[in-house]
């Protein structure tokens, strides 16, 4: 169980990936996001993820570079969008990324979605760029158990994360399963909806006055003691700090099991199984 903002989880080829990190989806490139990045560092966060789609690389990189802290202490993970999936392309893509980052390798480097026709040429790809130890570990995101059995069928490496769409209202329980047979780390995207209704909820409202905590930090805590790595995302600096401050409690089994009946199989993303981008 993590106790400290420092605790790490160890994929199944040994490195050691963050629990808590900063996403950076819909932050502006520039100032918006080189702040954010830069307050989270500052706060003790040591990973960040981002994605060429995003737009926000560089500020990233810029941030990274500015913070002072050694890049070997530093997890940083991105991914190859839709447009580039294929073999060489998303080889290109990983090189362009490191570019606009400045960086020279990316901890995780993930597909992003299961393009059709094209995700076993991309998993070759990044097979390729782990063993030629360009990346530290390589995995997929939005994948459901049939997308992996898929991937099985042709692939060497098992990946190290599946990162999909998770929060109390969608929470994967059957993925979650699988990836823990699988040594895959799951780890969650909108981990709090997007704020949308559940930071409201009458339950985390009731739980938030219990540990004296808010709402968001029931939910982050209620991922950290699941197993599952969580990035939120936030440009407030009040926010980022609030966010890691949920090491200092534990949720009883009892709370566990309530907040596991909110599940309704509501998504705020698309379904990977369902998508047109």
């Amino acid at each position: 169980m993590p106790t400290h903002l420092a605790d790490t989880t160890k994929l199944h080829n040994g490195v050691e990936m963050p629990w808590l990190g900063l996403g950076v989806w819909r932050v502006e490139d520039g100032q918006e996001v080189e702040s954010s990045v830069r307050t989270a560092i500052e706060h003790g966060y040591r990973s960040i993820d981002t994605a060429a789609v995003y737009g926000n690389e560089e500020g990233v990189g810029r941030a990274i570079r500015d913070s002072g802290v050694p890049r070997e202490q530093l997890f940083v993970t991105t991914k190859v969008w839709n447009a580039d999936q294929g073999y060489d392309s998303a080889l290109a893509a990983y090189e362009q990324s490191l570019q606009r980052l400045g960086l020279d390798y990316a901890d995780l480097y993930l597909i992003h979605w299961p393009v059709k026709g094209k995700y076993k040429q991309t998993w070759r790809a990044l097979e390729r760029l782990y063993s030629d130890k360009r990346v530290r570990a390589v995995g997929v995101s939005n994948f459901h158990i049939h997308h992996l059995e898929d991937l099985k069928t042709s692939s060497e490496l098992v990946p190290m994360v599946n990162q999909v769409e998770c929060h109390p209202r969608l929470s994967q329980a059957p993925l979650r399963g699988y990836c823990r047979e699988q040594g895959i780390q799951f780890e969650a995207w909108s981990p709090l909806m997007q704020g949308k209704e559940l930071l409201e909820h009458e339950l985390f409202v009731q739980l938030a006055a219990k540990y004296g905590k808010t709402p968001a930090q029931i939910i982050l805590r209620w991922d950290l003691q699941q197993g599952i790595v969580t990035i939120p995302k936030s440009i407030t600096p009040s926010r980022i700090r609030e966010n890691a401050d949920v090491f200092d409690f534990e949720l009883s089994a009892e709370d566990m099991a309530q907040i596991d009946t909110l599940n309704t199989d509501t998504r705020v993303g698309a379904d990977p199984d369902n998508f047109n981008f």
